[in-house]
């Protein structure tokens, strides 16, 4: 009886042992229930050993590493998932909200009244939509504004008989007094790698910013006077370099600096910051294997400031340790220390769409103001060249980090998390120094080019 005792202990463990071995681990989802309005499930993990994986009758790739990724449509109301390996067979239950469909927004005409900005940093944009590459400038508390026309939550801006703009109505409050705006003067200065012009009023107006191949066309509006009145500047771009719009008292002055090249090929008189996305609670992507994307960034970041000082930079973090660190403190951050250049440190993650574990690899980098472009197409040739990795391509978004012109800023997403096959780069124990080198030398390369 003993004897038998034992035997079953000895069995039961090893069969124990061997379902965990080879059973897989499902990342995403966490449950078996789930509620989504998305148009998508996915279902990411790790095979065991020589363990093959089927999901609703299709074979699932699996990296060298166990690693897997797949999408599956969604029909409105319950979807029955089925995944199947050697060892198990679970059920996996999505409900897809029904979504209404929205309606056409209507535009209403209103009588031309006066308004005033809020807040600084408020968005006047060129279409009545909260996200996207719409700006046309950031205004100032204090400014004020013409709206004659409504559509959903934003307000129409008369700017002047050709140009129109929008700005949300929580961003704007009826004007409590009656103003006509004066012009008093314009004046330009330059000097040996900068430039500074203003233009002075007796009141605070829109302004937008606009960049052609050569120019910069800064532009304010007092259609209070007249819908022809526009007073623009007209602004050579040097090739590499950023600026700043700053108001007073109805007084704009607009700063145009040139990035000097630094001498010795190295990277001395340069201020960078370097941003490990995301940090604390904020986990960002996790990888088929569990990895959080956080934790990757920092090591990448981590690595990266060493190699930039050891070429001479002034490097700044916004985190060295996992915590939490809001968008709105990076950028502060940059600013209050006056960088030349800001890399924000990110791995990707797959959007609302169907999975293609060929399409959805490889790295990116993304710019939002016109002088980052170059730097992001250098640093995008170096990184594909030493990784060896997809090149996806430069894009452009608004991110937050992004939008600051005092700045050259470009956000790196150097591979997928949820892609099997990136999966294998980025758990390599080389990966965050090698990545790091590459954006160092595509930096580098970046200031060697003509000034």
């Amino acid at each position: 009886m003993k004897i038998m005792r034992v035997f079953l202990i000895i069995l039961f463990t090893i069969i124990f042992n061997l379902n965990s071995a080879f059973a897989y681990d499902l990342v995403l989802p966490k449950e078996k229930k789930t509620i989504t309005s998305s148009n998508f499930a996915f279902f990411v993990g790790k095979a065991g050993k020589d363990e093959s994986i089927v999901i609703n009758d299709e074979r699932i790739y699996l990296a060298s590493n166990g690693a897997f990724a797949h999408s599956v449509k969604l029909k409105d109301g319950e979807n029955r998932i089925i995944i199947k390996s050697n060892y198990s067979t679970q059920v996996y239950k999505v409900h897809k909200i029904v979504q209404e469909k929205s309606l056409e927004l209507e535009l209403i005409d209103l009588e031309p009244q006066l308004y005033v900005v809020k807040k600084d940093n408020t968005p006047l944009r060129k279409t009545p939509i909260d996200f996207g590459m719409n700006r046309l400038s950031h205004l100032f508390e204090g400014t004020y504004i013409i709206v004659n026309g409504k559509k959903g939550d934003f307000y129409r801006v008369l700017l002047s008989k050709d140009d129109e703009a929008w700005i949300h109505k929580n961003s704007v409050k009826i004007a409590e007094r009656e103003i006509c705006p004066k012009f008093i003067t314009m004046n330009s200065e330059t000097y040996k790698n900068a430039s500074k012009h203003t233009i002075e009023f007796t009141e605070k107006l829109p302004y937008t910013i606009r960049e052609n191949d050569k120019e910069i066309v800064f532009k304010v509006y007092n259609p209070l006077v007249s819908e022809n009145s526009i007073y623009t500047v007209n602004i050579r771009k040097p090739n590499k370099y950023t600026y700043e719009t700053i108001s007073y008292n109805g007084v704009y002055v607009f700063k145009v600096n040139e990035i000097c090249r630094p001498e010795n090929n190295t990277l001395e008189g340069l201020t960078i910051v370097v941003d490990a996305g995301h940090g604390g609670s904020e986990k960002g992507a996790i990888g088929c294997l569990g990895n959080c994307e956080k934790d990757i960034n920092l090591k990448i970041a981590t690595e990266l400031k060493d190699i930039l000082s050891l070429m001479g930079a002034n490097v700044i973090m916004t985190r060295e340790v996992d915590g939490n660190v809001e968008l709105d403190e990076r950028v502060k951050l940059a600013k209050n220390n006056f960088s030349n250049l800001f890399i924000s440190i990110h791995l990707n993650s797959i959007p609302d769409i169907k999975f293609d574990i060929h399409k959805n690899k490889g790295t990116s980098v993304y710019y939002y103001n016109k002088n980052s472009k170059e730097l992001a197409e250098s640093v995008l040739n170096s990184l594909t060249c030493t990784l060896n990795t997809r090149k996806e391509g430069v894009k452009t978004a608004s991110f937050a980090v992004l939008r600051p012109t005092e700045y050259i800023g470009i956000l790196v997403e150097v591979a997928y998390m949820v892609n099997p096959l990136d999966s294998v780069l980025y758990t390599k124990s080389e990966f965050p120094r090698e990545t790091a080198q590459a954006i160092a030398e595509g930096i580098l390369n970046f200031t060697r080019t003509e000034y």
